[in-house]
């Protein structure tokens, strides 16, 4: 039941940065410098990061239902491919100057 809590939790917090544009929750960004956040484009990286959570919030959902329907394999497959995910967004997210203005 773990998975789902944390699903709902990243499918939340997706919500409040893209759709409220609540930036200030972006670890790295909120501690930035004005000058600093001048650079990026708020639009993009909220619509970004909420696209990034929303899908580790799936994976994490999707993972529940491995452990509500006693599939261990089906978890072990949801967290590699979360971690997985997760990497491939860092790479993403900080090369090629995606969310800069």
């Amino acid at each position: 039941m773990i998975h789902i809590g944390t699903g709902l939790l990243l499918i939340f917090l997706e919500y409040l940065i893209k759709v409220k544009k609540m930036t200030w929750m972006i670890a790295g960004y909120n501690t930035s410098s004005a000058k600093k956040k001048a650079q990026y484009n708020t639009d993009a990286l909220a619509e970004g990061m909420g696209k990034f959570l929303y899908t580790l919030g799936g994976i994490a959902i999707v993972g529940s239902v491995g452990e509500i329907f006693d599939y261990p394999v089906i978890m072990y497959i949801s967290w590699s491919v979360f971690s997985l995910y997760m990497v491939f967004f860092l790479i993403y997210a900080n090369t090629g100057g995606r969310y800069k203005n």
